[in-house]
């Protein structure tokens, strides 16, 4: 192996620490999880959180079954 990994950078702490790190810094309602999940999106692909971009909609087809 050309490299070695430094196990000391990570410390993954206890259940308790990790629930209790969790209850503090997690959105509590959905509508906020939503909004971090839409801000993370346009980071993500690069648009304007206010004017997000129009879905394509020449990429999908609908069709009727034969009956």
């Amino acid at each position: 192996m050309p490299f070695r990994l430094d196990r000391t950078a990570h410390h993954a702490g206890t259940h308790e620490e990790n629930a209790r790190y969790y209850a503090q810094n997690q959105p509590a309602t959905m509508a906020e999880r939503l909004r971090a999940a839409a801000y993370l999106n346009s980071v993500a692909y690069g648009y304007d959180q206010n004017n997000p971009p129009r879905l394509e909609r020449t990429a999908f087809s609908t069709r009727k079954h034969a009956s």
